[in-house]
């Protein structure tokens, strides 16, 4: 395989010099790099292992100079690697003024991300001279996007251990966000008051699957969510701009199909009478002003079907390098076809169980939860208790591994209304009268209501959250007290 010369590849050992000595100087220059300079975007190795000791001498609290350097590196047994201590005095004397040590640091940064772009260009030059008959050419066009992508993100394409100091300072981060957010979660708020209790809303690098049978409001539920989001992440100042945006993925409805229903729950106006265009003045009024308002709601829609995961990581890569991005909304996985590889070829449940796991990959990756919706087995239909529970998933084992939030859309009123009671052999009519009454009673109360069953969380609890349904509306929202509920006519 052909590599680039290293002699030719951009450095500066001079600014790399100029830098340590700045630090060795002053250990506080070392607070203005160290946030995105890391041992190894130093071009030479010896000035990388120089820094990687200064970053932990400094991180724990000690001087980092010269003398502390090679007392360091004598009982480590190193100091020869490093020049021995006539090296480091002459970094020491080779220091620029504090003020230049961001500049430095900059400016080596740049050489390590050019020398990652020779090395990514001779890579997609040596792939694609091969003939290899189970990776085509779109596939090396995605893993080439891939490499680009983490090297524009994150600097580090090889990634590697992370030591347990930098996970428990991100951890006490995210407690802390958590701590200081006014509904205590420390995820991205659905504004489904009952689910964030119980989720601590949408967190970063989760999976969630929602799931139910047809008709229960997956796709409601789930395009309230990403509206939901979108709309507070216009505004969100705790957010960047490139953590600002929701991908839906619609795979079964169109993006006018989604656009309606999204105006029919904003606008309270009934999706039907807006499909056949049966509105007065006032509610084309107040459409069209909702309209001018949504436009800036940070929501994408890509409603191409039949997507392969490779497909959907790319777009969504794109969009946030673009745009901006916080979630995706997948509706829903059976409909995302697979990759065509031979080792899943004809095997549905391998493919689906690739797609799982490419959805938990993409949701690590991008770090933004990923939410994705999932069709439940017959099943669920032959059983007299109809709420769903984890074995109702569609080719369930990968589903429910990859995972970190199963939630099921359940509404007993959608099967009460077929289950109008029927005389009975030898029945008195009083008896069927009184068990009309409790049925009519039982829909009454479940109407305006849909349950969320949360069958797997890993790192909460399980349970049922309620919540309020409006079937005009196809809109999930919070469910008021009872107390504050106006009393019903008749009762």
């Amino acid at each position: 395989m052909e590599q680039p010369d290293s002699t030719l590849l951009p450095q500066n050992l001079e600014a790399e010099q100029a830098l340590l000595g700045a630090i060795l100087a002053n250990n506080k220059a070392f607070e203005k790099v160290s946030e995105f300079l890391k041992p190894q975007h130093f071009a030479d190795a010896v000035h990388a292992k120089i820094y990687e000791v200064i970053s932990k001498l400094i991180t724990r609290g000690h001087m980092a100079d010269v003398i502390t350097l090679k007392n360091y590196f004598e009982q480590d047994g190193s100091l020869a690697e490093v020049g021995g201590a006539k090296y480091l005095v002459k970094l020491a004397d080779s220091a620029t003024p504090l003020t230049n040590a961001e500049y430095y640091a900059q400016f080596i940064y740049d050489k390590f991300l050019r020398r990652e772009l020779i090395a990514t260009g001779f890579e997609i030059v040596n792939n694609a001279t091969k003939e290899d008959l189970d990776s085509d050419a779109s596939e090396q066009i995605e893993a080439a996007e891939k490499r680009l992508f983490d090297l524009s993100n994150q600097g580090d394409i090889n990634g590697g251990f992370v030591d347990f100091s930098e996970a428990l300072v991100s951890s006490l981060g995210n407690i802390e966000k958590a701590y200081q957010k006014d509904g205590k979660i420390s995820g991205l708020p659905t504004y489904l008051d009952a689910l964030d209790n119980k989720t601590g809303g949408l967190n970063n690098s989760d999976l969630i699957i929602i799931a139910g049978r047809p008709a229960m409001g997956k796709t409601a539920l789930a395009t309230n969510i990403a509206y939901n989001v979108a709309e507070y992440m216009l505004n969100a100042k705790d957010l960047d701009e490139k953590s600002k945006g929701v991908a839906f993925f619609s795979l079964e409805m169109s993006a006018d199909q989604l656009a309606t229903r999204i105006l029919s729950t904003v606008t309270q106006t009934n999706g039907h009478k807006m499909r056949t265009g049966e509105l007065d003045n006032a509610e084309f009024t107040r459409i069209a002003a909702a309209v001018r308002e949504l436009e800036r709601i940070p929501l994408y829609i890509d409603d191409t079907p039949g997507l392969n995961i490779n497909t959907i990581r790319t777009r969504a890569r794109r969009l946030k390098r673009n745009k901006g991005l916080g979630l995706i909304v997948i509706d829903y996985i059976q409909l995302i076809v697979g990759t065509g590889s031979k080792k899943t070829e004809g095997n549905r449940v391998q493919e689906l169980s690739e797609i799982s796991r490419g959805l938990k990959i993409l949701a690590k990756e991008l770090n933004i939860p990923v939410i994705a919706l999932s069709q439940l087995n017959r099943g669920v239909e032959q059983r007299d208790d109809k709420r769903p529970v984890m074995s109702d998933l569609r080719e369930s084992g990968s589903i429910e591994q990859d995972a970190d939030i199963v939630m099921f859309v359940y509404r007993e009123n959608y099967y009460l209304q077929n289950e109008e009671p029927k005389q009975k052999p030898a029945e008195t009519p009083e008896h069927l009268e009184k068990r009309l009454e409790e049925w009519q009673q039982r829909c009454r109360e479940t109407q305006y209501v849909g349950e969320v069953i949360i069958g797997k969380q890993r790192h909460g609890p399980t349970g049922t959250v309620q919540l309020s349904w409006n079937g005009d509306y196809a809109q999930f929202g919070n469910l008021a007290k009872e107390e504050y509920l106006p009393e019903r006519i008749g009762d």
